[in-house]
């Protein structure tokens, strides 16, 4: 049960392990959440705003106590050198400790979150909700195996599992008229699952070890780690807190779904790049010095803004079709909303890139520094925005992401050794692009006759778009193109070098 995946057979290089674990874990993201959104889309049809409202404010206390569930612990064995049976039980033993206590912490204080936002119910959902900390243990230390030994073929199919049963529940919810706690099951029946699964999957320990000797560096990372979660929370969700206090349920159910729909992109599949990139780097710590360790993260940043820059530029121009035929004509009020929550993600897609790159080279205080920063930063911007309502703290996220982004590129990009031309350069190309298409698009939908059904006429935006970019990225730059080919076909440089963890640097 030791996780020793250094011996051995010869196994594939880094970069082709990168490549096969990238489109495993990307793939599954966009199966899963093919599978999430077909059952999200009859959800919202069937649920109210305020229902979406109330499950916000209750999201709160779950997403600032999940930040010390112990994931911290779990991401500094994916660095150690070699883990033994008994260092995997001492990391379960202090993980099972953690989750209980935070399970504990968040059933007796839930009266006290109830009463901040004046809605009692609030409490019971919490209480329910409680029980996923449960789970954590048994999710976070499989995952942690797993990612050791660059086997996300497991994790993907494991996750995809897991949101098919999830999906199932939130439909029989819906249909059987749960209202709110809908949204409340249908996750609970996820983790239970996917901790079922990751467990058998990587054939984790189920007993374990509360004698902690010789484990302080790992709970010392993790640490770290935990604390930069703790002011990620005040950072992503200071805006829920105050909104809380001054929309009402509807109103915060309009704001969180629409930040939600913008959010796709930055929350949904960056994440799994992240989590490759980060087992990624790791295997690589000591090649990834100066010019490398800034050429693999500039590889990184130029494939995943390749893509998510004409996804934010076209989603704020189709937006008067895209939300009614996604949301359903319910949720009009979030069509103003979507554009400016779209630039503020363009920002935030970029500027959580760079936290793997420092994590890995044993520098989790830059990052903890750059979400301090934040906390401050976001949470002042969307105090201020909450004098102008909806919109007001739509534009907190645009004001306060820039300021963030360009300290983190200064900050960790000190560090790793990142040029700003090199950054620009990166950058650049599919942002000219992009913007030029969603101008056009927006003209084209313009122009399309007024009772087209907003199905067609976002068809016909989407393939317009799609065209027009790839055209205007083949005119302006098409080494990107050739790059992006290059990582699929895995015919990239540096099979096995530092810049192994994304395609290959291409200055």
């Amino acid at each position: 049960m030791a996780d020793a995946p250094d011996t051995g057979p010869a196994a594939p290089s880094l970069a082709s392990q990168v490549r096969t674990a990238v489109i495993w874990r990307s793939g599954s993201q966009i199966g899963t959440q093919i599978v999430s959104w077909a059952s999200t889309l009859i959800v919202i049809r069937l649920l109210a705003p305020q229902d979406y409202g109330l499950f916000a404010m209750a999201q709160v206390m779950l997403t600032l106590l999940a930040t010390m569930n112990g994931w911290g612990l779990a991401s500094a064995l994916i660095r150690e050198a070699e883990v033994s049976e008994q260092r995997l039980r001492q990391a379960l033993g202090m993980l099972m400790l953690l989750n209980g206590g935070l399970a504990l912490i968040q059933f007796l204080t839930a009266p006290l979150v109830a009463l901040w936002f004046g809605q009692p119910l609030v409490a019971d959902l919490l209480r329910v909700q409680s029980l996923i900390y449960l789970t954590v243990p048994f999710c976070a230390l499989p995952y942690a195996m797993l990612s050791r030994r660059m086997d996300f073929r497991r994790t993907a199919q494991v996750k995809l599992v897991s949101a098919v049963a999830g999906a199932g529940t939130a439909l029989v919810g819906a249909f059987g008229g749960w209202g709110v706690w809908t949204l409340v099951c249908a996750p609970l029946v996820m983790y239970v699952t996917e901790a079922i699964g990751m467990t058998r999957a990587a054939c984790a320990p189920i007993r374990p070890s509360f004698r902690f000797e010789g484990a302080g560096h790992i709970a010392g990372f993790g640490g770290v780690m935990t604390a930069t979660q703790l002011f990620w929370f005040v950072q992503s969700q200071s805006d829920v807190m105050i909104a809380g206090r001054v929309l009402d349920p509807h109103d915060l159910g309009v704001y969180t779904t629409g930040l939600f729909l913008a959010q796709l992109l930055a929350a949904k599949f960056v994440p799994p790049i992240n989590e490759v990139a980060f087992a990624a780097y790791s295997r690589q710590q000591a090649s990834l010095e100066g010019d490398s360790g800034a050429g693999a993260l500039l590889a990184t940043i130029r494939l995943v803004m390749l893509v998510a820059l004409p996804g934010y530029a076209g989603m704020a121009a189709v937006a008067p079709v895209l939300v009614p035929v996604v949301l359903g004509e319910q949720w009009h009020e979030i069509v103003p909303l979507l554009p400016i929550f779209c630039l503020a993600m363009a920002m935030m897609t970029l500027q959580i890139l760079f936290a793997p790159a420092t994590n890995a080279r044993g520098v989790p205080f830059a990052a903890l520094r750059i979400t301090m920063i934040g906390s401050v930063v976001m949470s002042s911007a969307f105090f201020v925005g909450s004098h102008w309502g909806l919109e007001g703290f739509a534009w907190g996220w645009v004001g306060g992401m820039a300021v963030l982004t360009c300290a983190t590129v200064v900050l960790s990009g000190g560090i790793i050794g990142l040029r700003l031309d090199g950054l620009a350069r990166a950058l650049v190309p599919p942002l000219a692009a992009a913007l030029v298409m969603a101008a056009l698009v927006r003209g084209v939908l313009d122009l399309l006759p007024p009772g087209l059904l907003p199905l067609a006429a976002l068809a016909v935006c989407v393939l317009i778009g799609i065209g027009l970019y790839l055209g205007l990225l083949k005119l302006i730059a098409p080494d990107r193109i050739a790059e992006a080919l290059r990582f699929i076909r895995n015919r990239g440089d540096g099979d096995g070098e530092g810049e192994a963890a994304m395609p290959a640097p291409a200055e």
